[in-house]
């Protein structure tokens, strides 16, 4: 069988290696328009690097009313989960020689003032009677609170009252770097291989059944077949939808999400100090990717601290592509989803235009804000951050990820972009599962499966907390995660 994979990002690297790790028949070719693995949105500052597991992010808890919902919470803390199981067997079979080259581990603190301090404690209770979140601990005492984050309580007056969270199991990833380990590999040991500089401009179904994907590399035109077509292309993956004539595609259209943040290059010392990500409260109207939060970064030996991220309103489907592509990308029958969207989300479209325009002073001024003092301890800069585009499916604006395959299983992709990288692999797996089930009926492939993924039911790790201990801490100790963090 021959499979295209198109975009060479987190996702598509992952579908290739996973695939591959499981059968090694399958003929599988990248094409991917930059000149590298993970050097879009995978890219280390093109994103928080977060190792997603709900341990800090209020968001993923809604409160309705007086009722706190944690099951989005539990799913996302499961796919983690099973994250981890990839990298730890990519890590125990060598194809990636040290694990702190891309997963380091992080306090992972949530940090509100007194008006949601009430909400922390309710999300706190709730939270840790779960096995998942057991580690959690609480605490509304000052210095307590700085011994976990210093750097936010340091410059803080002592009577304002604030109130905390921390698991000290959390972990900051380098997807950048996870990416190209991972593609290194697939090309040199599994066979996998790899078309740089190559940009894919349409693919269709041929009257034979294979999509035909005509692309443009180094100025002339090439064109690939497949049985298969997977596009994991981030934003890119709506024009390609929308030309592919699959009956499906009208029901979607992309709303681009842009951003910035702060960042500061820091010593070892200072990061040991600070070795913690602290999520806090969203502005009323502000998208999910917009919650504030204070990073460490661990990137290629150096340490950074990040601070943002600043959403934007940028009409881009990808990091340096432009608003052409953007608006040859839209079809007539988006303009009524797009109209849709900027009257019922018309306070999300007035924050987004808002924050476009804010100047450095005004980002400082919300860093101050989080962390009084620490816009001068360091030499912040303001970086752009990678590109995102959410999906507005049958005209409503949706904020998760989204796995869409053709009836046939011959095409699928990603649409959306939350928690995106850090629940790759398991997403990735389903994908697999849907597209390629003649592969996933056979006993060898099925048994090489349980060897990467001891535990993939996610229901199993929710429900079965002594099953959920043993996989957690099979997977930590192989990815040099302890309990206790400096």
């Amino acid at each position: 069988m021959n499979i295209i994979i198109i975009g060479a990002g987190i996702m598509g690297t992952t579908f290739a290696t996973l695939a591959k790790e499981l059968a090694p028949d399958l003929d599988i070719t990248i094409l991917e328009r930059l000149d590298s693995a993970g050097a879009g949105n995978s890219w280390a500052f093109n994103n928080a690097g977060t190792g997603h597991e709900a341990n800090c992010e209020l968001n993923y808890t809604p409160v309705d009313g007086e009722v706190l919902s944690v099951e989005k919470a539990l799913k996302i803390h499961a796919q983690f989960n099973v994250a981890k199981q990839f990298w730890a067997y990519l890590v125990k079979k060598g194809a990636i020689n040290q694990p702190t080259s891309f997963i380091n581990q992080t306090k992972h603190c949530t940090l509100v003032s007194e008006s949601a301090i009430d909400e922390l404690k309710l999300r706190f209770q709730e939270m840790s009677a779960h096995h998942f979140f057991e580690q959690m601990r609480y605490s509304d005492d000052f210095d307590e609170i700085k011994s976990w984050i210093p750097l936010t309580m340091d410059g803080r007056p002592r009577h304002e009252k604030m109130a905390a969270t921390v698991i000290e199991t959390g972990t900051d990833v380098n997807f950048g770097s996870l990416t190209e380990q991972m593609a290194a590999y697939a090309v040199a040991n599994l066979g996998v291989k790899v078309e740089y500089g190559t940009h894919v401009t349409r693919a269709h179904r041929s009257p034979t059944g294979r999509w035909v994907i005509n692309t443009s590399k180094n100025g002339r035109t090439v064109q690939y077949r497949a049985d298969v077509l997977f596009v994991g292309a981030g934003g890119g993956a709506f024009p390609l939808l929308k030309r592919s004539h699959l009956p499906s595609r009208n029901r979607y259209a992309g709303f681009p999400v842009g951003g910035r943040f702060l960042q500061a290059e820091i010593s070892e010392e200072q990061a040991q100090n600070y070795k913690a990500k602290t999520y806090g409260r969203a502005k009323v109207g502000a998208p999910p990717m917009s919650v504030p939060h204070l990073d460490l970064r661990s990137v290629d030996g150096k340490y950074y601290l990040l601070f943002g991220p600043f959403a934007s309103f940028k009409p881009a489907l990808e990091k340096g592509r432009g608003f052409f592509d953007y608006l040859t990308s839209i079809r007539l029958h988006d303009i009524p989803s797009l109209l849709n969207v900027a009257m019922r989300h018309s306070h999300l479209v007035r924050y987004l235009i808002s924050e476009t325009f804010k100047g450095e002073k005004s980002l400082f001024e919300e860093l101050e804000d989080f962390a009084p003092g620490l816009s001068k301890r360091f030499d912040w800069k303001a970086i752009e951050a990678g590109q995102r585009v959410q999906i507005i499916k049958d005209r409503d604006l949706q904020m998760g990820t989204e796995i869409l395959v053709s009836k046939d299983k011959s095409y699928g992709t990603l649409l959306g972009a939350s928690p995106g990288a850090s629940v790759s692999p398991e997403v990735i797996l389903r994908c697999l599962e849907l597209m390629l089930p003649s592969v996933f009926s056979k006993e060898d492939v099925q048994a090489k499966k349980k060897r990467i993924f001891p535990e993939d039911n996610l229901d199993a790790l929710i429900a079965q907390p002594d099953r959920y201990r043993e996989i957690r801490d099979a997977v930590n100790s192989q990815l040099g995660i302890t309990q206790s963090v400096s």
